[in-house]
């Protein structure tokens, strides 16, 4: 399968298309609108359910998701908001090609300058489950970024923001680069106090999308987030998660974090900064490579970026963990052990039975 080649939009739909899938394979897709109202149908037609493998970064889920993969004779869609940028892949742990037993989707799917967002990962994940199933195969995803997950199982309707071209979007991020992060919240503090207090004035990119959610749409984060909770499924899916202690994962996030550097982590930053790497809003603010590139500017020293890393890394998997920490759906699996092949044993029994 190749990554969608055209994008047209007509009667307010945006459609991707998948070059490789046939009319016949595409039976289950329903076209939705890309803005907040009444959808086409209710539920995507798939002739077997979604594997969903969720869980904090470090906790495993890359090696159990292709493992599960392989005995369900399935294919992998990652669903990773920083994954998805080409020439960024040890910095967000992206499984390197030669250790991919089975196919994987959703890596490098833009460069790091390109917009991207959860709706337009919506819509290329869905095309991947219709594709995967059509082919007799079963579709494994595997995350990572709670929203996108969401995005693409839930009936989640984007509000117009979302869309490709923005020109809301762009005159904001020209205010963020003018004038920096928390000058960008302190407008959102003055338009949507509530929706400001739920985003940290250094997620810019959070901030963004909800200046562009109140412009665009007259549409409140905070309310938007309120109602995730009560969002119906779209996809039919079986949740997996995967738990460790918060003791034993801080160990391996560090050590995570040191196998990283060892592998070329600073040298990867330095060729993205010679491609224009920094020009790249979302991208740029990556962990990991945030803190290599203020190194390589002289703002810290290399050995304080990797603990900066570690501290971020550890502060993400705990926003992780409380994301999915009300979700029922979800069949956890205690992963202290590392034990992968074990995991993954688990999850093909409970799915085999």
């Amino acid at each position: 399968m190749r990554s969608f080649l055209r994008v047209w939009r007509s009667n307010g739909f945006r459609v991707r298309s998948f070059p490789c899938v046939s009319t016949k394979r595409r039976r289950g897709i329903c076209r939705e609108r890309s803005f907040v109202g009444k959808g086409e149908c209710d539920r995507l037609e798939l002739s077997r359910p979604v594997v969903c493998i969720v869980g904090p970064t470090a906790s495993g889920k890359t090696d159990v998701g292709q493992l599960v993969a392989s005995a369900l004779d399935g294919e992998v869609v990652s669903a990773d908001s920083m994954q998805i940028y080409r020439g960024m892949d040890i910095g967000t742990g992206k499984l390197p090609v030669p250790e991919r037993v089975v196919p994987h989707w959703g890596f490098d799917i833009v460069d790091p300058g390109e917009a991207y967002s959860a709706s337009l990962f919506q819509e290329y994940a869905r095309e991947c489950f219709s594709d995967i199933d059509a082919r007799g195969k079963r579709a494994v995803l595997v995350g990572g970024t709670g929203f996108y997950v969401r995005a693409a199982i839930d009936d989640y309707r984007f509000p117009q923001g979302e869309q490709v071209d923005n020109p809301v979007r762009d005159r904001w991020n020209s205010f963020l680069e003018a004038h920096g992060s928390q000058a960008l919240w302190t407008e959102l503090n003055t338009r949507d106090p509530e929706s400001a207090q739920l985003i940290h004035p250094n997620n810019a990119k959070r901030v963004l999308r909800a200046l562009e959610m109140l412009e665009l749409d007259g549409v409140s984060y905070a309310r938007q987030h309120e109602g995730l909770a009560t969002i119906a499924q779209y996809v039919p899916a079986a949740f997996f998660g995967l738990a460790v202690d918060p003791e034993i994962l801080k160990r391996r996030i560090d050590h995570r974090v040191d196998m990283m550097v060892e592998s070329g982590l600073v040298d990867e930053v330095k060729r993205l900064i010679d491609a224009g790497f920094e020009s790249a809003c979302t991208a740029r603010d990556a962990i990991g490579y945030k803190e290599i590139v203020a190194a390589l500017r002289g703002e810290c020293s290399l050995e304080d970026a990797i603990e900066a890393i570690k501290l971020a890394t550890r502060r993400y998997a705990k926003r992780q963990r409380t994301w999915w920490r009300g979700d029922a759906r979800i069949t956890w699996i205690n992963a202290d052990d590392g034990d992968v092949r074990r995991v993954a044993d688990s999850i093909v029994q409970m799915i085999n039975a």
